[in-house]
């Protein structure tokens, strides 16, 4: 694989960059300090933003009069309104970006999960809610690669959001460019990880670039990124990256032997069955690649869809499953 683009992410300044939560501490991550190597941070905290210092009283989420309002119990100063116009200002002049990384259940920048409370009183929660600016992110940006730092310890959702971050600044990179001949060359070297992600989204795309006579460019270009934006609604399940393999050992079919075709059928079945990970079947086809010398399979992004520095099989041992 070549050089990778530099994706461009929005990151809560707390999380490893500065001593600015409440209690004036700063939280360390293993993957955003991986990525700092890979990845052009755009670091913002919004309680920070507004005025309320380090260290600072705590903030929750409170339901008022069937609104959900940001307030500080002890100060009992609501803070929605200068939340609410800095997230607006601040989102709005983002421009160039690829993704979020927020700090989890904080009731700015949480996503989801974060308490809500039925008044400034002592008590317990009464349901949960998203952040006040994590809100407004999923709202105008939820088509990017948005997680907090808490998902990012899972395995298979660190993937996901690694592959959608390296392609989504890809394709933003071929956008500045505006040359069709890249944006095929650009489809076809990403024709199996789409296929393992959503064979209705590749089809699409496909027809997207058939028909591009019928568009202006620019209009080309904006098509083709709004499917690209489809193609992470859903993850790439077992049995659509499956599939996509049994697609890619097809190429192989004339020069492999029998008990070669009967151990890639016997691998695929144990992929199934949950007793071997799908990256052995992966090393098998790419292995294939290099003995018969196929450049085109070799040049496919899902054999390595990110930096391999940056791979790391381990969950956090936190046991939380999402």
């Amino acid at each position: 694989m070549g050089a990778f683009a530099k994706p461009r992410l929005v990151v809560s300044r707390c999380l490893e960059f500065d001593n600015c939560r409440y209690n004036g501490d700063v939280i360390h991550h293993p993957t955003i300090r991986k990525l700092m190597k890979y990845v052009d941070f755009l670091t913002v905290c919004p309680e920070v933003e507004i005025g309320l210092g380090t260290p600072r009283e705590t903030i929750r989420i409170v339901r008022q009069d069937g609104e959900q309002r940001l307030v500080q119990p002890k100060t009992e100063r609501d803070v929605t309104v200068d939340i609410e116009r800095f997230s607006n200002a601040y989102l709005q002049s983002l421009e160039h970006i690829d993704g979020f990384i927020l700090k989890s259940r904080s009731p700015s920048c949480g996503l989801k999960e974060v308490k809500l409370y039925a008044s400034t009183e002592k008590g317990p929660a009464v349901g949960s809610s998203s952040g006040l600016f994590g809100g407004k992110v999923l709202k105008k940006f939820g088509h990017l690669a948005v997680e907090d730092e808490g998902r990012l310890n899972n395995f298979l959702i660190r993937e996901r959001f690694f592959t959608k971050i390296f392609l989504l600044a890809a394709y933003r990179e071929l956008k500045k460019e505006g040359s069709l001949e890249r944006l095929h060359d650009f489809h076809e070297n990403n024709r199996y990880l789409f296929l393992a992600y959503s064979r209705p989204t590749l089809k699409l795309l496909t027809r997207i670039l058939k028909n591009k006579d019928r568009h202006a460019q620019d209009e080309l270009f904006s098509l083709y990124e709004k499917g690209l934006q489809r193609l992470f609604l859903r993850t790439a399940r077992y049995d659509s990256s499956l599939n996509a393999a049994r697609e890619m050992v097809k190429t192989f079919e004339v020069q492999l032997n029998e008990r070669e075709k009967s151990h890639f059928l016997e691998m695929t079945e144990k992929v199934e069955e949950k007793k071997e990970p799908f990256s052995s079947v992966l090393a098998m086809l790419k292995s294939w690649a290099y003995r018969f010398e196929n450049e085109e399979l070799l040049r496919q992004s899902w054999f390595q869809p990110y930096p391999e520095d940056l791979l790391e099989i381990s969950d956090s041992g936190k046991g939380r499953d999402y």
